[in-house]
């Protein structure tokens, strides 16, 4: 039986009415900046991001296959026999650095992975707060990227060509938390053109490199899903557009559109034209400028019906938006 994933942004009020006409069964749920208000049978990943238009909504994980879930060491999961989502929290204590505890919330997450018998890494979201915050001389996402490289090279077979597709976003608060996405089957992991490897950043962007891939695809008998790591105003691996929001979104925009032409042409597939559904995350430093980057992203081709809008920090300072998303073709 072929599993078919789904992901949708619903009102929390309407979200089992709208599930059940279609028989599916949720993975999980994810909520911006609110509390959900009933228990649900699937793990729930509360972020402290905003969401800054609209009504409020929740992103909701399903399949259309009975769901096992999980409880164990602090990880949360849900599974189906294909693949699985699951997240880890973990508090940050004053006397221990970021770099230690993203390191043993990696190492949980992988040993959990490799014990559930989906060993294959596909998308992993990484959210904490005081991104950009000094730590001990250095700054705290690079005391991150630190700590998930340790313990990426300790465990991933075929470093760096196994890494997935990544998002590293700073809340306006909460423990760490790494929302993971994993599978029975590899995946396939994608750089852009336009953009260097960011496994291969110099040392200017700190003593570890980010460890992820632009983008992932995998592929089922029905389906292809295409996931896009967060991507910002960076050509090469220098930032581009400082302070210029509608700038920087142009460029972005630019950095999508090539690294989803090179998912096409490594697949064989044309994940614009064959796309049956297409969902995109944008992270903003600054509200205000909302507006602008809304009409910029809307005047692109890129498809923006489903597209959610939440205040976060990101990952260099002078960075004020960065994009993901999601694109599944028949």
């Amino acid at each position: 039986m072929v599993v078919r994933l789904g992901v949708r942004y619903l009102e929390p009020a309407h979200m089992q009415s709208q599930l059940a006409p279609d028989g599916a069964y949720p993975m999980a749920i994810i909520s911006f900046g609110q509390a959900l208000p009933h228990t649900y049978s699937c793990p729930v990943i509360p972020l402290d991001l905003p969401q800054i238009d609209g009504h409020s909504l929740v992103e909701v994980w399903t399949c259309d296959r009975p769901v096992q879930t999980q409880e164990d060491a602090g990880c949360s999961i849900a599974m189906n026999g294909d693949f699985l989502i699951g997240s880890i929290s973990l508090d940050e204590k004053p006397d221990i650095s970021l770099d230690v505890t993203t390191y043993a919330g990696y190492r949980e997450v992988l040993y959990q992975l490799r014990d559930l018998r989906y060993p294959y890494l596909w998308r992993a979201w990484n959210y904490f707060p005081r991104i950009n915050d000094d730590q001990n001389g250095l700054e705290r996402y690079r005391r991150f990227c630190v700590g998930r490289h340790q313990a990426l090279t300790e465990a991933l077979s075929d470093f760096p060509s196994s890494l997935p597709a990544g998002t590293a976003v700073g809340t306006k608060s909460g423990p760490l938390q790494i929302v993971f996405l994993a599978g029975t089957q590899p995946a396939t992991h994608l750089g852009n053109p336009r953009q260097m490897n960011a496994y291969e950043y110099p040392q200017d962007y700190g003593p570890r490199s980010p460890s992820f891939a632009r983008a992932t695809f995998t592929r089922t008998e029905e389906e292809c899903l295409l996931f896009i790591a967060g991507t910002a105003s960076v050509v090469g691996h220098t930032s581009r557009h400082a302070g210029l929001p509608n700038e920087q979104t142009r460029e972005t925009i630019k950095n999508l559109q090539a690294v989803i032409n090179h998912a096409g042409h490594a697949a064989d597939i044309d994940f614009i034209g064959a796309q049956r559904h297409a969902i995109y995350k944008v992270y903003l430093r600054d509200p205000d400028s909302l507006p602008e980057i809304r009409r910029t992203i809307e005047q692109s081709p890129l498809r923006h019906q489903h597209m959610l809008f939440l205040q976060g920090d990101l990952c260099r300072k002078e960075l004020l938006v960065e994009v993901e998303g999601l694109i599944i073709s028949d």
